[in-house]
């Protein structure tokens, strides 16, 4: 029986090859894609699971929530040294924690400098807590000894070629602290879906380390690392976490700098342990080792995946629902024989999963081809296998069967419900199959629902991304060039050497020196207060030198710019800190400039008000007290950062050390002669940091990546849903013209034009595309006015995309209707008269 039902379905589809490949191809590209994107989910939801130990590994992290001083919301992965110490000390369901510095270092080999691209200092034996597999050494003691470091294979290659690294040594260089480290063991490259980004693991004692910043290890506001944990056996997190209201009480002292009110940083900051598996796809995403992603949108790609098969299994149930007059015949015949009810349904399901079967091997074969070009545009490493723990050929075999049902089952209880009689007495074998027209409307218009619903989602993301990127970020983007790692301290007596040097380089306009960049990797803040108010306002805080508006091209809107003639304005003090040098800036006091947005928020209605008022700022340590400040200027804003995050409102200072970046305005006609002039100053003057610089439109456009890719996902299955659906109008309106095909030539014999005839079948296919626009454009509309609600300036959202997407569903599905009609409509109706 079984055999005659397959013998009896590959005719079937012999018998009509557009029906079939139709069917197969729609059905294999929406399986194609579902696999894809099911297998991009699995890999974003992965992330660190293959670690041993995995289950007892966390993260503590630090999470500061919006305040009324003006505090914005920050949830960070990294925590202050002085809070590990606490939560070890308290908790004795903690088992070990390690804290991992993320200050930058250089290495020495040969007398040559190179960067440390991928480095961490440890006060532990990270690889105890995270059970990343070594290719050499002992994990468990390889960062048990102090100046100890362990490499991972790729570092090892790199610094040892074709040695063995163990017992090597390699210097480094940190702080202005030159050290001698011994390899102790070779990490295998940490697979890509993994939040860890280590290459050099080297073994420190903060307190050392730290020696001359002591503030650094004491402050509950100083995030410079991250602090993993590993908790006994048993312990849940939510055991901790229920302690830590407590906790923060007890541990963090009270901020009494202002002399008037009352703060405490734990009054605004909240911990949590977050299992190294959830980190990735976590709440906390600021300050991380390797950029995350968000679980919403990982969901999006899910419900996105299913939604493209969905349409193609809406393809196979419109053209068997529309070719069910075709075996009407076939039905009534095979029920004269004696087949039953349940045998004629088993038979069409059968049909059904046998021809998803065929479409599986051709989707396993498209995304054989696919997948690694869709690892190279993503940067990741997914795979799949068939077999094993993780196979899908489980999930394969499902998929067929459930999709084969899916798409079957309508169309055979719809086929086994014909009556014999009434079939072969009016010979119904090619009339209209009553009552499945609406079906095939319905499913037609959420068809094209979904695709012009993607094709919206993708026109706005692409112009929120561009907008990003080009939208005024209150300074010059063009012409610019940051230096980074000017802030090393070795370089601190060099840096205004290097400052002159780098001005005179042909094609260079101006040099600035300054604590903040563009997309920089540090953030300051600290609270003012108005003369008479209790209650501080929160500002960034970020020392610059004289230079650096001009050289930006930030317009002062008030006041004036700082001037190196005007002692008050300079704010520099001593490096490690002189007691009396804090003191003495406190009692003279100092000229600040604030940006527009700062000035605001210090309650200034406008730029020119906020002229010469007075506050108390914290520019020193908290014990030395509050510094006063005079308003000098007042910039225009600026948005260093992505538009995703708030515009910090900003004080700046002016200051001779302690900068991070150096700023090169140029305008020659070659950026790239002008870059490789700064390298050459840059290694005359430094001979053990490393050159990195960046043009800083390259800089801005790195920033918006993430949603450039998402842009590009969203246009790839916006395409693949257009295309599906557009499978499925071809075919249907090549089985709607067979069927009128005497209705068509009596019209023509009664004076139709070839145009009416067009117009006719053009607008029977229309109509469902006009409504799919009703139904797409307000849930396209209530889904992006989410997304666009997680950027802090963002495009509106205007009728623009929503015509665009609906006129270029019209568009297409007009285009696959239109060459079929125009054929059908010239047809000589001499031929469409004889017909059957």
């Amino acid at each position: 029986m079984w055999r005659n039902y397959v013998t009896v379905g590959i005719r079937a589809l012999a018998k009509n090859r557009t029906y079939a490949f139709i069917n197969i191809f729609g059905l294999a590209l929406g399986l194609a894609a579902c696999l894809l994107i099911l297998l991009y989910v699995r890999y974003e939801m992965s992330y660190d699971a293959w670690m041993p130990g995995a289950d007892r590994a966390y993260q503590f992290q630090d999470w500061y929530h919006a305040t009324e001083r003006g505090g914005e919301e920050m949830k960070l992965q990294m925590s202050s040294y002085a809070s590990g110490k606490a939560l070890v000390k308290d908790f004795p369901q903690i088992e070990k924690a390690v804290y991992v510095g993320a200050a930058g270092a250089t290495v020495i080999q040969n007398g040559q400098p190179s960067a440390a691209e991928h480095f961490a200092f440890v006060n532990g034996n990270l690889f105890d807590i995270l059970q990343a597999p070594f290719a050499k050494g002992n994990p468990a003691t390889a960062l048990n000894n102090p100046n100890s470091v362990v490499l991972t294979e790729k570092e090892a290659e790199l610094r040892f070629p074709h040695q063995d690294p163990i017992g090597k040594t390699l210097t480094l260089v940190s702080r202005g602290n030159k050290v001698d480290y011994t390899v102790t063991g070779v990490l295998k490259d940490l697979p890509k879906n993994s939040h860890l980004d280590l290459g050099i693991v080297a073994r420190f004692d903060p307190e050392t380390y730290y020696a001359d910043s002591p503030y650094f290890l004491t402050g509950w506001g100083n995030q410079g690392g991250w602090i993993y944990v590993k908790l006994r056996p048993g312990v849940k997190p939510s055991d901790i976490e229920s302690q830590l209201a407590a906790w923060k009480k007890r541990n963090i002292p009270d901020d009494t700098s202002s002399g008037t009110e009352r703060t405490n940083p734990g009054d605004f900051q909240d911990y949590h342990l977050i299992n190294v598996r959830d980190i990735h796809l976590g709440e906390g995403q600021r300050a991380s080792m390797t950029p995350g992603n968000d679980r919403r949108t990982i969901m999006t790609f899910a419900i996105i995946a299913f939604l493209i098969l969905g349409m193609a299994v809406v393809n196979f149930t419109n053209l068997a629902t529309a070719r069910a007059s075709q075996r009407a015949r076939e039905v009534a015949l095979r029920k004269v024989l004696g087949a039953s009810r349940r045998q004629l349904i088993l038979q069409f399901i059968g049909e059904s999963v046998l021809l998803t079967a065929l479409a599986m091997f051709l989707a396993l074969a498209m995304v054989e081809m696919v997948l690694p070009l869709f690892n190279r545009f993503l940067d990741a490493d997914m795979g799949y296998s068939f077999f094993g723990g993780e196979g899908l050929l489980p999930a394969i075999l499902l998929l067929v069967i459930v999709v084969g049902a899916a798409g079957g089952l309508y169309p055979a209880f719809y086929l086994s419900r014909f009556q014999p009689a009434r079939v072969l007495k009016a010979n119904k074998s090619a009339a209209e199959a009553e009552g499945s027209g609406r079906l095939r409307n319905v499913l037609v218009v959420a068809q094209f629902a979904v695709s012009i619903g993607l094709i919206i989602c993708t026109a706005v993301v692409y112009a929120q991304t561009v907008f990003a990127r080009t939208a005024d970020a209150g300074y010059r983007r063009d012409g610019l060039i940051q230096v980074q790692n000017v802030g090393a301290r070795q370089l601190t007596p060099l840096v205004e050497t290097l400052k002159r040097e780098t001005a005179k380089i042909p094609g260079v306009r101006m040099t600035a020196l300054t604590g903040i960049g563009v997309n920089p990797g540090n953030n300051s803040v600290s609270s003012v207060y108005l003369p008479g108010v209790a209650k501080g306002v929160d500002l960034g805080t970020y020392s610059v030198d004289a230079d650096f508006f001009p050289t930006m091209g930030m317009k002062v809107l008030a006041g004036r710019n700082f001037s190196d003639k005007v002692a008050i304005d300079d704010s520099t003090t001593p490096f490690p800190v002189q007691p009396a040098a804090e003191q003495a800036l406190v009692r003279r006091g100092v000229n600040i400039i604030v940006s527009e947005s700062a000035s605001q928020r210090l309650g200034f209605r406008t730029p020119q008000e906020a002229i010469g008022k007075q506050l108390k700022a914290g520019l020193t340590l908290p014990e030395y007290g509050l510094v006063p400040a005079t308003i000098v200027g007042v910039v225009r804003d600026a948005r260093f950062r992505s538009v995703r995050e708030p515009l910090q409102p900003i004080m700046f200072n002016l200051a001779h050390n302690n900068m991070n970046v150096l700023m090169v305005r140029y305008d020659a006609a070659d950026p790239n002669r002008v870059m490789a002039d700064i390298e050459r100053t840059w290694r005359r003057l430094v001979s053990d940091v490393p050159f990195k610089a960046e043009f800083v439109d390259d800089r801005v456009r790195k920033l918006y990546d993430r949603e450039e890719a998402r842009a590009r996902l969203f246009g790839a299955f916006a395409l693949l849903a257009v295309v599906i659906g557009c499978l499925g109008l071809f075919g249907l309106a090549a089985f709607t013209a067979e069927r009128r095909t005497k209705e068509i030539g009596i019209r023509k014999v009664l004076g139709a034009r070839t145009r009416d005839i067009v117009r006719l079948l053009v607008w029977q296919f229309s109509k469902p595309v006009i409504v799919a626009n009703i139904i797409a454009w307000p849930v396209a509309w209530w889904v992006m006015r989410g997304w666009l609600n997680g950027f802090d300036s963002r495009i509106g959202l205007g009728p623009s995309p929503f015509l665009m997407a609906g006129g270029i569903a019209l568009a297409i599905a007009i285009g696959t209707v239109a060459g079929h009609a125009f054929r059908v409509a010239r047809a000589n109706p001499i031929h469409a008269l004889r017909y059957e």
